[in-house]
C-alpha cells in the first residue's frame, strides 16, 4: 500500500464530518446504506468469526471493535490514509475499511497513474483474501468489482478485454447482489457495468458476449435509487448511463440528475467529493 505520509489530504476542511463516540452507531444506517456494511461492534464480530475463522485477528475482539470503529470514523471524515492503515492492521477483517478508503482515495484524490492502479489492485487483492475465508460476505466481492472496475477504467479497451476484468467485474457484482439484495451500490455499478458495455461493444456485441442490456442497466439504477434515494453518485452514475445508452435523446434528463446529485446534503467525506463531482461536471456543460 502507498505510504500514509504521502497521501493527499481531504481537500474540504470545513465538512465536519466527525461521528464522536455514540454517534458513529447512531448515524451508521445512514452512512452505510449504500453499501449495507454492519456496525462493528464485538458481538457482530464474534459471530463473524465463528461462521469465517480465517477472520480471527491477532487482536482481542474487543479491541479490534475498537479499531475497526476508529478506521470507519477516519473513512468518513476524509482521513483515508489513517483509515485504510487501522483496517490494515487488523487483518482480513479490517481489509473491507481499508479497501473502501484505498479505493476512493484512489478514485478522487490520487494524480499519479501508477500510484493509483497500485492502490486499486491492491485492493482488488485483498478482497480475494477476505472471499477465499469468508465467501459469504457481500463486500468481500463488492469492493473486489469497485477496485476492478475502477482499474479497468485506467487501462485501454484492448488491456480490459485481454485480463478479462469485464467478466470479473459482474461476477463480483451478481454474487454481492445475491447475498445482500439490498446493496443499493453494487445495483449502481452493475447498472454503469451495462452501460459501459453497449457503448464500447454495441447493443448486439454487449448482449451476446457480455450479457448486457439497456433494460437491465436501467433497472438496475432505478432499483439502486429506491434503496437509497439520497445517493449523489447514484444520480451521476444513472446520468452517465443515460448518455451512454441514448445519447442526446437522454441529456436533459442527465443534466437534471446532476443538478440533484449536486444538490445532496453529504453525510461524510465521500458523499462530498461525489457532490463536488456533480458540481464541477454542471460547471463545465
Amino acid at each position: 500500500m502507498k505510504q500514509t505520509a504521502k497521501w493527499t489530504p481531504f481537500p474540504h476542511d470545513d465538512a465536519g464530518y466527525d461521528y464522536p463516540g455514540a454517534a458513529l452507531k447512531k448515524n451508521w444506517d445512514r452512512l452505510h446504506l449504500g453499501d449495507r456494511e454492519p456496525y462493528p461492534d464485538p458481538d457482530h464480530l464474534e459471530r463473524l468469526i465463528a461462521a469465517n475463522p480465517g477472520l480471527e485477528p491477532d487482536l482481542p475482539i474487543k479491541k479490534a471493535a475498537g479499531e475497526l470503529q476508529k478506521a470507519w470514523r477516519a473513512y468518513h471524515g476524509g482521513d483515508f490514509a489513517t483509515a485504510a492503515k487501522l483496517g490494515l492492521a487488523v487483518g482480513p477483517l479490517g481489509y473491507n475499511v481499508a479497501n473502501k478508503a484505498s479505493i476512493i482515495y484512489a478514485s478522487y484524490l490520487e494524480e499519479d497513474p501508477e500510484d493509483k492502479l497500485a492502490l486499486l489492485i491492491g485492493a482488488a487483492r485483498r478482497a480475494e483474501e477476505v472471499q477465499a475465508c469468508a465467501e459469504a460476505l457481500p463486500n468481500a466481492w463488492y469492493f473486489h468489482a469497485q477496485a476492478l472496475g475502477r482499474y479497468g477504467q485506467e487501462l485501454s479497451i484492448a488491456k480490459v478485454l485481454a485480463e478479462g476484468l469485464g467478466d470479473k467485474v459482474k461476477t463480483s457484482l451478481e454474487r454481492a447482489i445475491a447475498l445482500e439484495p439490498q446493496h443499493a451500490d453494487a445495483r449502481i455499478a452493475l447498472g454503469a457495468y451495462n452501460a459501459v458495455v453497449i457503448y464500447k461493444m454495441g447493443e448486439t456485441i454487449g448482449r451476446l458476449t457480455y450479457g448486457a442490456s439497456r433494460k437491465s442497466s436501467l433497472e438496475h439504477f432505478r432499483a439502486a435509487l429506491a434503496l437509497n434515494p439520497d445517493s449523489a453518485i447514484g444520480r451521476i452514475e444513472y446520468a452517465n448511463g443515460l448518455v451512454m445508452l441514448f445519447g442526446k435523446d437522454k441529456l436533459d434528463e442527465a443534466i437534471a440528475l446532476y443538478e440533484e446529485a449536486a444538490a445532496s446534503a453529504p453525510a461524510d467525506a465521500m458523499e462530498r467529493l461525489d457532490v463536488e463531482l456533480a458540481k464541477a461536471e454542471l460547471e463545465d456543460e
